[in-house]
């Protein structure tokens, strides 16, 4: 959704030892082209996580999806199931509002994370977009997918990865771009 442009990432995250957590993830450089003024993404979510300490894990939630400034009438929520067996996890998202347009979306993705020696890790993700949003309104269910490699620099994540889909629906102007592309990211976690 940044029509190809850097963006800028941050959240302000809050758990406990039961599992709950609740925490507002914000991203720059929102592009829904023209006839929109929506320039940033504000995400509020809440879950559970539970069950890693005995091998696998699962979490659910909810997310609230909000972009400004208002008046783009694109906001809505979805909530999701996951689970989680060393480095694998897979995890089923939906909403019956995609993007306020009163049809419902569903996203199932699996993923591969794994650490390497030296600070390296490995990624790989597989998704799957479907339901009637994507087969009435996009005109296409799709998958998409990437793989990258990763490195921990002190209190820096640096992951270059390469991003593609199979769609049958390309999208080459900026709003919307869903070209395959190469995109790396810096990131940290305060208290340092």
């Amino acid at each position: 959704l940044s029509g190809t442009d850097p963006a800028l990432q941050g959240s302000v995250d809050w758990a406990n030892d039961s599992g709950f957590y609740a925490g507002l993830w914000g991203s720059s450089s929102m592009d829904f082209g023209p006839g929109s003024d929506a320039d940033w993404e504000t995400d509020l979510y809440f879950g559970i996580n539970g069950g890693a300490e005995e091998g696998f894990g699962w979490s659910a939630g909810f997310v609230y999806y909000y972009y400004w400034p208002d008046g783009d009438n694109v906001d809505y929520p979805e909530i999701f199931v996951g689970g989680k067996f060393q480095s694998f996890g897979a995890k089923l998202w939906y909403t019956n509002d995609y993007g306020n347009l009163n049809t419902d979306a569903w996203y199932l993705e699996g993923n591969f994370d794994h650490d390497l020696p030296s600070n390296f890790s490995v990624h790989a993700h597989l998704g799957y977009n479907y339901g009637d949003y994507w087969k009435d309104i996009n005109g296409d269910e799709t998958f998409d997918w990437s793989v990258g490699v990763g490195y921990q620099l002190g209190n820096f994540t640096m992951l270059l990865r390469y991003v593609d889909t199979d769609t049958n629906v390309r999208v080459k102007s900026d709003a919307f771009n869903n070209e395959g592309r190469v995109i790396f990211s810096i990131a940290t976690t305060f208290p340092w």
